[in-house]
């Protein structure tokens, strides 16, 4: 048996921030049922770092976020984090709404974008076709997020001060005795205060073994996949591109061009696999407006991203059984907020005030609170 102050079940970005966050202050170990980290949600992230995209609550946390992944502690990573892309979105003369909307949202944020005309989305992406654009805007904000370098640093620095990292440890029992949890699996045990439960699409199921009621959260399958542009197309400059309505994105990846169709599809947990008629269809509205059609899709792969009702995160202790501590519903922004939220963990299973960025960000602990969702 194990003894620590703290569990963490769920080895994806969201569990190594915390992990990473907490391992100075107390005796961490952190689950991973898979034989390595972040093998579902996190390693199939197209990540970008876009401080105007989502809800209100998640641009907060991404705000706060910003100052950390701009400047990381010395050490943390062996190349900057975040790297120039901005975010053009396109639309056409019935989705002006679309336009209002998001110009609504930069402003209340205290955020920046640019309105473009077709002449100069063209000059930004010289591929796409003028005759389907009638309008885009530019956040120039928005930034690649190296999500390797991110978890390995969060992961890093957690066993630098004493934490237990575990792979291919599956949880089947969870039990409470005597004020602390007794964590099961095949051939292993872990005796903790407290239990942070950031598994993810399973996290309804853990807090099941728990005894526990679910909040409700609900995976969603996101099929993406690569593409190579023809000779002569100077791709890797683009910033990335989406429909007005998010009914299509892409962006320069490694060389060539990640396209998806920003599906949200509700499935079960399990390891999500891209559907064919999903990228087909992808593939049909990206070669709507590009003028090159798309020759070859050379990889695809789905990732799942999981939802609260409200859509929010959900960061807090469970008021129904002490020191189960719910940190999960991240949707498809973990990547941006982790270093936050993950901040924002810890300090509340320390029973500390609110890290300083997230007050300053105006973010409420009960807007994360799991109690919202009974």
């Amino acid at each position: 048996m194990e003894s620590a102050d703290v569990c963490i079940i769920g080895g994806g970005m969201a569990g190594a921030s915390v992990a990473y966050h907490l391992a100075p202050h107390a005796r961490v170990v952190l689950l991973e049922r898979e034989p390595h980290v972040g093998y579902h949600s996190t390693g199939r992230s197209a990540a970008l770092y876009a401080p105007q995209y989502g809800s209100p609550v998640i641009r907060r946390l991404t705000a706060a976020a910003g100052p950390f992944l701009r400047a990381p502690p010395g050490g943390f990573a062996a190349a900057p984090l975040l790297t120039p892309r901005g975010f053009m979105t396109i639309g056409r003369a019935e989705q002006r709404a679309a336009l209002a909307e998001h110009e609504t949202v930069a402003r209340l944020a205290d955020q920046s974008v640019q309105r473009l005309t077709t002449a100069e989305a063209r000059a930004l992406v010289p591929s796409l076709r003028a005759d389907v654009i009638d309008w885009a805007l530019l956040d120039p904000s928005a930034q690649d997020l190296d999500v390797e370098a991110l978890l390995q640093g969060f992961l890093r620095g957690a066993r630098g001060h004493g934490a237990h990292v575990l792979t291919t440890r599956e949880v089947t029992a969870l039990e409470s005795v005597a004020g602390r949890w007794r964590v099961r699996g095949p051939e292993f045990e872990v005796d903790a205060r407290v239990v942070v439960n950031a598994a993810g699409a399973w996290a309804d199921s853990l807090a099941g073994l728990a005894g526990l009621a679910p909040l409700g959260l609900v995976p969603h399958r996101r099929t993406a996949f690569i593409f190579d542009v023809p000779d002569g197309v100077a791709a890797a400059r683009w910033p990335m591109v989406s429909d007005a309505e998010e009914q299509f994105y892409f962006k320069p990846e490694a060389g060539r061009v990640l396209g998806s169709l920003a599906e949200e599809v509700p499935v079960p947990p399990g390891d999500a696999q891209p559907e064919d008629l999903d990228v087909a269809i992808a593939v049909d509205r990206i070669e709507q407006v590009l003028d090159f059609p798309v020759q070859r899709v050379l990889r695809s792969w789905a990732g799942l991203r999981v939802f609260s009702r409200d859509r929010d995160p959900v960061s807090g202790f469970d008021p129904a059984r002490p020191g189960f501590y719910w940190h999960a519903a991240i949707g498809g922004y973990g990547i941006q907020t982790a270093a936050s939220l993950g901040a924002f963990a810890a300090a509340t299973i320390l029973g500390r005030a609110a890290p300083e960025a997230l007050v300053e960000a105006g973010l409420a602990a009960a807007s994360l609170a799991p109690a919202r969702l009974r």
